[in-house]
Protein backbone atom coordinates (compact mmCIF):
# COMPACT_ATOMS: atom_id res chain seq x y z
CA UNK A 1 0.00 0.00 0.00
CA UNK A 2 0.98 3.87 -0.25
CA UNK A 3 3.55 2.21 1.74
CA UNK A 4 0.63 2.12 4.09
CA UNK A 5 2.22 -1.04 3.58
CA UNK A 6 4.53 0.51 2.58
CA UNK A 7 7.99 2.55 2.41
CA UNK A 8 7.93 6.09 4.13
CA UNK A 9 11.22 7.62 3.94
CA UNK A 10 9.88 10.72 1.44
CA UNK A 11 6.97 11.37 4.17
CA UNK A 12 10.06 11.53 6.29
CA UNK A 13 12.64 13.94 4.99
CA UNK A 14 9.87 16.50 4.14
CA UNK A 15 9.60 17.28 7.49
CA UNK A 16 13.44 16.42 8.27
CA UNK A 17 14.49 18.60 5.60
CA UNK A 18 12.85 21.64 5.49
CA UNK A 19 16.24 23.67 5.29
CA UNK A 20 17.23 21.91 1.88
CA UNK A 21 13.84 22.72 -0.24
CA UNK A 22 14.49 26.33 -0.70
CA UNK A 23 14.76 27.76 -3.78
CA UNK A 24 14.24 23.79 -5.16
CA UNK A 25 11.98 24.45 -8.54
CA UNK A 26 12.62 21.29 -10.37
CA UNK A 27 14.89 18.83 -10.70
CA UNK A 28 18.39 19.60 -11.99
CA UNK A 29 20.80 17.65 -14.68
CA UNK A 30 23.12 16.58 -11.49
CA UNK A 31 20.37 14.77 -9.76
CA UNK A 32 20.72 11.19 -8.94
CA UNK A 33 17.23 10.64 -11.03
CA UNK A 34 15.20 9.68 -8.36
CA UNK A 35 13.21 12.75 -6.94
CA UNK A 36 11.57 13.49 -3.53
CA UNK A 37 8.02 15.07 -4.41
CA UNK A 38 4.95 16.28 -2.40
CA UNK A 39 1.50 16.04 -4.41
CA UNK A 40 -1.61 17.68 -2.99
CA UNK A 41 -3.73 14.50 -3.42
CA UNK A 42 -7.06 15.03 -1.63
CA UNK A 43 -9.29 11.88 -2.12
CA UNK A 44 -8.61 8.23 -2.25
CA UNK A 45 -9.25 8.38 -6.32
CA UNK A 46 -6.77 11.24 -6.64
CA UNK A 47 -3.86 9.29 -4.13
CA UNK A 48 -4.88 5.88 -6.03
CA UNK A 49 -3.67 7.48 -9.55
CA UNK A 50 -0.67 8.60 -7.82
CA UNK A 51 0.18 5.11 -6.56
CA UNK A 52 -0.68 3.81 -9.45
CA UNK A 53 2.06 5.15 -11.45
CA UNK A 54 4.50 3.33 -9.42
CA UNK A 55 6.00 5.53 -7.22
CA UNK A 56 6.89 4.27 -3.40
CA UNK A 57 4.23 6.70 -2.03
CA UNK A 58 5.17 7.30 1.82
CA UNK A 59 3.13 7.72 4.77
CA UNK A 60 -0.45 6.33 5.77
CA UNK A 61 -2.71 9.22 6.75
CA UNK A 62 -5.30 10.80 4.46
CA UNK A 63 -3.00 13.91 4.15
CA UNK A 64 -3.85 16.34 1.40
CA UNK A 65 -0.44 16.55 0.77
CA UNK A 66 0.86 12.95 -0.23
CA UNK A 67 5.61 12.54 -0.39
CA UNK A 68 6.98 10.13 -3.24
CA UNK A 69 9.92 9.29 -4.68
CA UNK A 70 9.91 9.23 -8.19
CA UNK A 71 12.29 8.52 -11.09
CA UNK A 72 12.01 10.98 -14.01
CA UNK A 73 10.04 8.67 -15.88
CA UNK A 74 7.69 8.87 -13.36
CA UNK A 75 7.90 12.21 -12.80
CA UNK A 76 6.69 13.72 -15.95
CA UNK A 77 3.36 10.70 -15.47
CA UNK A 78 2.99 12.75 -12.40
CA UNK A 79 2.95 16.36 -14.06
CA UNK A 80 0.70 14.41 -16.61
CA UNK A 81 -2.10 14.02 -14.04
CA UNK A 82 -2.68 17.86 -13.44
CA UNK A 83 -2.13 17.21 -9.60
CA UNK A 84 -0.22 20.04 -7.93
CA UNK A 85 3.63 18.97 -7.36
CA UNK A 86 6.81 20.30 -5.13
CA UNK A 87 9.89 19.51 -6.11
CA UNK A 88 11.78 18.76 -2.54
CA UNK A 89 15.41 17.62 -3.95
CA UNK A 90 17.22 14.73 -4.78
CA UNK A 91 16.46 11.92 -2.34
CA UNK A 92 19.85 10.28 -2.64
CA UNK A 93 21.72 12.96 -1.70
CA UNK A 94 18.76 14.56 0.85
CA UNK A 95 19.51 10.86 2.43
CA UNK A 96 23.00 10.83 2.50
CA UNK A 97 23.33 14.40 4.08
CA UNK A 98 21.73 12.67 7.13
CA UNK A 99 24.54 10.46 7.78
CA UNK A 100 21.90 7.62 8.01
CA UNK A 101 21.67 5.71 4.78
CA UNK A 102 24.04 4.17 2.28
CA UNK A 103 23.12 3.46 -1.06
CA UNK A 104 26.74 1.81 -1.80
CA UNK A 105 26.67 -2.63 -1.80
CA UNK A 106 28.18 -3.88 0.68
CA UNK A 107 31.56 -5.51 0.04
CA UNK A 108 31.27 -9.63 -0.91
CA UNK A 109 30.52 -11.27 2.91
CA UNK A 110 29.70 -7.76 4.41
CA UNK A 111 25.81 -8.80 4.95
CA UNK A 112 24.75 -9.33 8.53
CA UNK A 113 28.64 -8.09 9.95
CA UNK A 114 28.33 -4.50 10.31
CA UNK A 115 24.51 -4.93 12.43
CA UNK A 116 22.68 -2.06 12.96
CA UNK A 117 23.83 1.01 13.79
CA UNK A 118 24.48 3.14 17.13
CA UNK A 119 21.18 3.81 18.98
CA UNK A 120 20.11 0.94 17.12
CA UNK A 121 21.96 -1.76 19.07
CA UNK A 122 18.60 -3.32 20.55
CA UNK A 123 17.27 -4.53 17.12
CA UNK A 124 17.60 -8.18 15.76
CA UNK A 125 19.17 -8.60 13.10
CA UNK A 126 18.65 -12.14 11.42
CA UNK A 127 21.01 -14.25 13.72
CA UNK A 128 20.26 -12.52 16.47
CA UNK A 129 16.19 -13.14 15.55
CA UNK A 130 17.01 -17.03 15.15
CA UNK A 131 19.20 -17.15 18.16
CA UNK A 132 16.22 -15.64 20.21
CA UNK A 133 13.71 -18.21 19.09
CA UNK A 134 16.04 -20.89 19.97
CA UNK A 135 16.57 -19.27 23.68
CA UNK A 136 12.50 -19.38 24.25
CA UNK A 137 12.38 -23.08 22.68
CA UNK A 138 15.40 -24.36 24.86
CA UNK A 139 13.56 -22.16 27.56
CA UNK A 140 10.12 -23.72 26.84
CA UNK A 141 10.02 -26.80 25.69
CA UNK A 142 6.36 -28.04 26.36
CA UNK A 143 4.98 -24.80 24.79
CA UNK A 144 7.31 -23.68 22.10
CA UNK A 145 8.66 -25.38 19.15
CA UNK A 146 10.29 -23.57 15.80
CA UNK A 147 10.71 -24.92 12.14
CA UNK A 148 11.76 -23.79 8.85
CA UNK A 149 9.02 -23.24 6.77
CA UNK A 150 11.52 -22.99 3.41
CA UNK A 151 14.39 -20.31 2.30
CA UNK A 152 14.23 -17.23 1.24
CA UNK A 153 15.78 -15.89 -2.42
CA UNK A 154 18.95 -16.20 -0.57
CA UNK A 155 18.38 -19.10 0.92
CA UNK A 156 18.05 -17.74 4.11
CA UNK A 157 15.54 -20.22 6.54
CA UNK A 158 12.12 -18.56 7.07
CA UNK A 159 11.64 -19.34 10.87
CA UNK A 160 7.81 -20.13 12.25
CA UNK A 161 7.40 -20.43 16.06
CA UNK A 162 4.47 -22.15 17.50
CA UNK A 163 3.18 -21.12 20.70
CA UNK A 164 0.23 -23.85 22.51
CA UNK A 165 -0.25 -25.99 25.57
CA UNK A 166 0.78 -29.13 23.52
CA UNK A 167 2.97 -27.49 21.00
CA UNK A 168 4.09 -31.28 20.03
CA UNK A 169 0.48 -32.28 18.73
CA UNK A 170 -1.59 -30.44 16.25
CA UNK A 171 -4.61 -30.37 17.72
CA UNK A 172 -8.00 -29.22 16.97
CA UNK A 173 -7.85 -25.91 18.17
CA UNK A 174 -8.36 -22.38 16.19
CA UNK A 175 -5.04 -21.42 15.12
CA UNK A 176 -3.69 -17.57 14.66
CA UNK A 177 -0.61 -16.84 11.97
CA UNK A 178 1.41 -13.58 13.05
CA UNK A 179 3.84 -12.11 10.43
CA UNK A 180 6.40 -9.50 10.59
CA UNK A 181 9.18 -8.08 8.29
CA UNK A 182 7.24 -8.31 5.23
CA UNK A 183 9.22 -5.34 4.32
CA UNK A 184 13.17 -4.95 5.19
CA UNK A 185 13.11 -1.60 6.48
CA UNK A 186 10.54 -2.29 8.81
CA UNK A 187 12.58 -3.49 11.76
CA UNK A 188 10.29 -2.65 14.64
CA UNK A 189 7.62 -5.24 13.35
CA UNK A 190 10.53 -8.31 14.12
CA UNK A 191 10.40 -6.54 17.80
CA UNK A 192 6.95 -6.89 17.86
CA UNK A 193 6.61 -10.41 17.09
CA UNK A 194 9.53 -11.10 19.18
CA UNK A 195 7.64 -9.19 22.16
CA UNK A 196 4.80 -11.27 21.78
CA UNK A 197 6.57 -14.81 21.80
CA UNK A 198 8.30 -13.67 24.54
CA UNK A 199 5.13 -12.23 26.50
CA UNK A 200 3.09 -15.80 25.80
CA UNK A 201 5.55 -17.78 26.74
CA UNK A 202 7.11 -16.37 29.53
CA UNK A 203 4.09 -15.51 31.34
CA UNK A 204 2.26 -18.25 30.12
CA UNK A 205 1.28 -18.78 34.47
CA UNK A 206 -0.86 -15.38 34.26
CA UNK A 207 -4.77 -17.05 34.15
CA UNK A 208 -5.49 -14.61 31.16
CA UNK A 209 -2.87 -15.71 29.16
CA UNK A 210 -3.03 -19.35 29.83
CA UNK A 211 -6.72 -19.33 28.97
CA UNK A 212 -5.53 -17.74 25.35
CA UNK A 213 -2.61 -20.12 24.81
CA UNK A 214 -4.20 -23.62 26.12
CA UNK A 215 -7.13 -23.04 23.85
CA UNK A 216 -5.09 -21.83 20.45
CA UNK A 217 -2.38 -22.87 18.39
CA UNK A 218 -0.45 -19.49 17.30
CA UNK A 219 2.23 -19.60 14.73
CA UNK A 220 4.61 -16.29 14.86
CA UNK A 221 7.03 -15.23 11.54
CA UNK A 222 9.17 -12.76 12.76
CA UNK A 223 11.27 -12.30 9.74
CA UNK A 224 9.14 -12.56 6.62
CA UNK A 225 12.03 -11.04 4.56
CA UNK A 226 15.30 -11.96 6.14
CA UNK A 227 17.49 -11.10 2.65
CA UNK A 228 15.82 -7.48 2.54
CA UNK A 229 16.17 -6.65 6.57
CA UNK A 230 20.17 -7.66 6.16
CA UNK A 231 20.69 -6.05 3.05
CA UNK A 232 18.94 -2.81 4.71
CA UNK A 233 22.04 -3.07 7.53
CA UNK A 234 24.64 -4.44 5.32
CA UNK A 235 26.87 -1.18 5.41
CA UNK A 236 26.38 0.03 8.78
CA UNK A 237 24.09 2.48 7.54
CA UNK A 238 19.94 2.44 6.48
CA UNK A 239 19.28 1.94 3.26
CA UNK A 240 15.54 2.88 2.97
CA UNK A 241 15.11 -1.23 1.37
CA UNK A 242 11.72 -2.59 1.30
CA UNK A 243 11.59 -4.93 -1.12
CA UNK A 244 13.07 -8.99 -1.04
CA UNK A 245 16.65 -9.33 -3.22
CA UNK A 246 15.47 -11.23 -6.18
CA UNK A 247 16.44 -9.37 -9.18
CA UNK A 248 15.72 -5.38 -8.65
CA UNK A 249 14.09 -6.69 -5.67
CA UNK A 250 9.88 -7.23 -5.43
CA UNK A 251 7.77 -5.82 -3.02
CA UNK A 252 6.19 -8.88 -1.45
CA UNK A 253 3.09 -7.09 -0.18
CA UNK A 254 2.04 -6.99 -3.87
CA UNK A 255 3.02 -10.35 -5.29
CA UNK A 256 0.05 -12.04 -3.31
CA UNK A 257 -2.40 -14.47 -5.45
CA UNK A 258 -5.44 -13.01 -4.98
CA UNK A 259 -6.26 -10.03 -7.64
CA UNK A 260 -2.52 -10.23 -8.03
CA UNK A 261 -2.11 -6.96 -10.84
CA UNK A 262 -5.68 -6.68 -11.01
CA UNK A 263 -6.64 -3.01 -10.19
CA UNK A 264 -3.96 -0.77 -10.40
CA UNK A 265 -2.87 -1.15 -6.70
CA UNK A 266 0.86 -1.77 -7.72
CA UNK A 267 3.86 -1.75 -10.46
CA UNK A 268 5.28 -3.68 -13.13
CA UNK A 269 8.20 -2.09 -13.45
CA UNK A 270 10.64 -4.02 -11.37
CA UNK A 271 12.30 -0.34 -10.41
CA UNK A 272 9.40 0.00 -8.44
CA UNK A 273 9.27 -0.12 -4.79
CA UNK A 274 5.90 -1.17 -5.35
CA UNK A 275 6.87 -3.71 -7.97
CA UNK A 276 4.67 -7.10 -7.94
CA UNK A 277 6.70 -9.71 -9.68
CA UNK A 278 6.40 -11.24 -13.17
CA UNK A 279 3.74 -13.25 -11.78
CA UNK A 280 1.90 -14.25 -8.53
CA UNK A 281 4.08 -15.68 -5.99
CA UNK A 282 7.24 -15.21 -8.06
CA UNK A 283 8.52 -14.62 -5.25
CA UNK A 284 9.75 -17.20 -3.13
CA UNK A 285 9.51 -15.36 0.44
CA UNK A 286 5.28 -15.31 -0.33
CA UNK A 287 5.62 -18.84 -2.02
CA UNK A 288 6.73 -20.32 1.63
CA UNK A 289 4.08 -18.50 3.64
CA UNK A 290 1.49 -19.16 1.23
CA UNK A 291 2.71 -23.21 1.49
CA UNK A 292 2.75 -23.29 4.61
CA UNK A 293 -1.17 -21.46 5.19
CA UNK A 294 -2.13 -24.33 2.11
CA UNK A 295 -0.76 -26.92 4.37
CA UNK A 296 -2.98 -26.23 7.41
CA UNK A 297 -5.90 -26.96 5.37
CA UNK A 298 -6.76 -30.18 7.21
CA UNK A 299 -9.61 -32.49 6.28
CA UNK A 300 -11.06 -29.85 3.78
CA UNK A 301 -10.54 -27.27 6.33
CA UNK A 302 -8.96 -24.57 7.14
CA UNK A 303 -7.19 -24.52 10.87
CA UNK A 304 -5.26 -20.98 10.58
CA UNK A 305 -8.61 -19.02 11.79
CA UNK A 306 -7.46 -15.17 11.75
CA UNK A 307 -4.01 -13.55 10.81
CA UNK A 308 -2.19 -10.29 11.74
CA UNK A 309 0.28 -9.04 9.12
CA UNK A 310 2.31 -6.46 10.93
CA UNK A 311 3.91 -3.61 9.54
CA UNK A 312 5.03 0.19 10.21
CA UNK A 313 4.95 2.92 10.29
CA UNK A 314 1.60 4.70 10.93
CA UNK A 315 -0.06 3.29 13.71
CA UNK A 316 -3.05 1.97 11.88
CA UNK A 317 -5.64 -1.39 12.14
CA UNK A 318 -6.09 -2.20 8.70
CA UNK A 319 -8.47 -5.05 6.83
CA UNK A 320 -9.70 -6.16 3.43
CA UNK A 321 -10.12 -5.39 0.60
CA UNK A 322 -7.67 -3.40 -0.34
CA UNK A 323 -8.49 -4.00 -4.36
CA UNK A 324 -11.50 -1.93 -4.54
CA UNK A 325 -13.08 0.69 -2.14
CA UNK A 326 -16.10 -0.95 -1.74
CA UNK A 327 -17.53 -2.76 1.97
CA UNK A 328 -18.60 -5.95 0.13
CA UNK A 329 -17.81 -7.62 -3.15
CA UNK A 330 -17.09 -11.17 -4.09
CA UNK A 331 -16.75 -13.38 -1.13
CA UNK A 332 -17.01 -10.75 1.75
CA UNK A 333 -21.18 -9.99 2.56
CA UNK A 334 -22.49 -6.77 4.43
CA UNK A 335 -22.27 -9.27 7.78
CA UNK A 336 -18.57 -10.48 7.33
CA UNK A 337 -17.72 -6.53 6.88
CA UNK A 338 -19.73 -5.51 9.59
CA UNK A 339 -17.47 -7.80 11.67
CA UNK A 340 -13.94 -7.06 10.07
CA UNK A 341 -15.19 -3.40 11.25
CA UNK A 342 -15.92 -3.94 14.48
CA UNK A 343 -12.86 -6.34 15.79
CA UNK A 344 -11.12 -3.36 14.08
CA UNK A 345 -12.17 -0.96 16.14
CA UNK A 346 -12.53 -2.51 18.72
CA UNK A 347 -8.55 -3.67 18.69
CA UNK A 348 -7.74 0.21 17.43
CA UNK A 349 -9.72 1.15 20.58
CA UNK A 350 -6.83 -0.31 22.94
CA UNK A 351 -3.86 0.56 21.11
CA UNK A 352 -4.56 4.43 19.86
CA UNK A 353 -4.22 3.15 15.95
CA UNK A 354 -6.89 4.41 13.45
CA UNK A 355 -9.00 2.00 12.03
CA UNK A 356 -9.90 1.84 8.59
CA UNK A 357 -10.44 -0.35 5.55
CA UNK A 358 -7.09 -0.98 3.89
CA UNK A 359 -8.48 0.97 0.70
CA UNK A 360 -9.73 4.14 2.36
CA UNK A 361 -6.15 5.67 1.44
CA UNK A 362 -5.95 4.24 -2.24
CA UNK A 363 -5.95 0.76 -3.72
CA UNK A 364 -3.32 -1.90 -3.96
CA UNK A 365 -3.63 -5.24 -4.95
CA UNK A 366 -1.76 -8.82 -4.12
CA UNK A 367 -1.24 -7.89 -0.58
CA UNK A 368 -1.47 -10.87 2.09
CA UNK A 369 -4.99 -9.76 3.41
CA UNK A 370 -6.39 -9.94 0.58
CA UNK A 371 -5.05 -13.50 -0.09
CA UNK A 372 -5.96 -14.41 3.46
CA UNK A 373 -9.51 -13.59 2.92
CA UNK A 374 -9.90 -14.42 -0.74
CA UNK A 375 -8.68 -17.77 -0.60
CA UNK A 376 -8.98 -18.90 2.49
CA UNK A 377 -11.63 -16.95 4.67
CA UNK A 378 -9.46 -16.54 6.88
CA UNK A 379 -9.66 -13.27 9.15
CA UNK A 380 -7.00 -10.78 8.61
CA UNK A 381 -5.51 -7.42 9.78
CA UNK A 382 -2.77 -5.49 9.41
CA UNK A 383 -1.55 -3.25 11.93
CA UNK A 384 0.82 -0.25 11.21
CA UNK A 385 3.06 0.39 14.35
CA UNK A 386 4.15 3.75 15.97
CA UNK A 387 4.35 6.61 15.11
CA UNK A 388 2.06 7.98 12.85
CA UNK A 389 3.63 10.16 10.68
CA UNK A 390 6.76 11.43 10.02
CA UNK A 391 10.50 12.40 11.19
CA UNK A 392 13.18 10.14 9.76
CA UNK A 393 13.06 8.84 13.16
CA UNK A 394 9.64 7.17 12.14
CA UNK A 395 10.87 5.15 9.97
CA UNK A 396 14.08 4.48 11.72
CA UNK A 397 13.02 4.73 15.39
CA UNK A 398 15.25 4.46 18.46
CA UNK A 399 15.73 1.08 20.19
CA UNK A 400 14.52 2.94 23.39
CA UNK A 401 11.16 2.77 21.86
CA UNK A 402 11.03 -1.01 21.65
CA UNK A 403 9.27 -2.55 25.13
CA UNK A 404 6.57 0.71 24.78
CA UNK A 405 5.71 0.71 21.38
CA UNK A 406 5.29 -3.38 21.45
CA UNK A 407 3.40 -3.55 24.70
CA UNK A 408 1.26 -0.92 23.19
CA UNK A 409 -0.39 -4.07 21.37
CA UNK A 410 -0.24 -6.16 24.20
CA UNK A 411 -4.53 -5.67 24.37
CA UNK A 412 -5.17 -5.66 20.69
CA UNK A 413 -3.38 -9.13 20.18
CA UNK A 414 -5.00 -10.78 23.53
CA UNK A 415 -8.21 -9.66 22.05
CA UNK A 416 -7.43 -10.64 18.73
CA UNK A 417 -7.06 -13.84 19.66
CA UNK A 418 -10.02 -14.28 22.36
CA UNK A 419 -12.22 -13.75 19.01
CA UNK A 420 -10.30 -16.13 16.82
CA UNK A 421 -12.50 -19.68 17.45
CA UNK A 422 -15.49 -16.97 15.88
CA UNK A 423 -14.59 -13.80 14.54
CA UNK A 424 -18.74 -13.09 13.96
CA UNK A 425 -19.13 -13.37 17.37
CA UNK A 426 -17.92 -9.81 17.69
CA UNK A 427 -21.17 -8.70 16.02
CA UNK A 428 -23.54 -11.27 18.16
CA UNK A 429 -23.40 -14.00 15.57
CA UNK A 430 -21.95 -17.64 15.55
CA UNK A 431 -19.72 -19.72 13.38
Amino acid sequence: MFSKRRGKIAAVLAICLPVLVAGMATPSTADSGRYLLEVTANTSAERTQVAEIGVDVLGATKLTTVSVVADKAQYRALQATGLPIRYVGDFEQQLKSLGKVDFSDPVPGQVGTQDFPSGYAGYHNFAETTAEMQQTVRDHPSLASMRSIGKSFQNRDIWALKVSDNVATDESEPEVLLVCGQHAREHLTVEQCLQIIKRYTDNYATPAIKNLIDSREVWIVPMMNPDGAEYDIATGSFRGWRKNRQGNGTDLNRNWGYKWGCCGGSSGSSTSDTYRGPSAFSAPETARIRDFVNSRVVGGTQQIKTFIDIHSFSELVLWPYGYTRADTDTGLNADEARAFQTLGRQMAATNGYTPEQASDLYITDGTSDDWMWGQHKIWAYTFEMYPSSGGLNGFYPRDTVIPAQTSRNDRAIDLFLSYSDCVKRVIGQTC
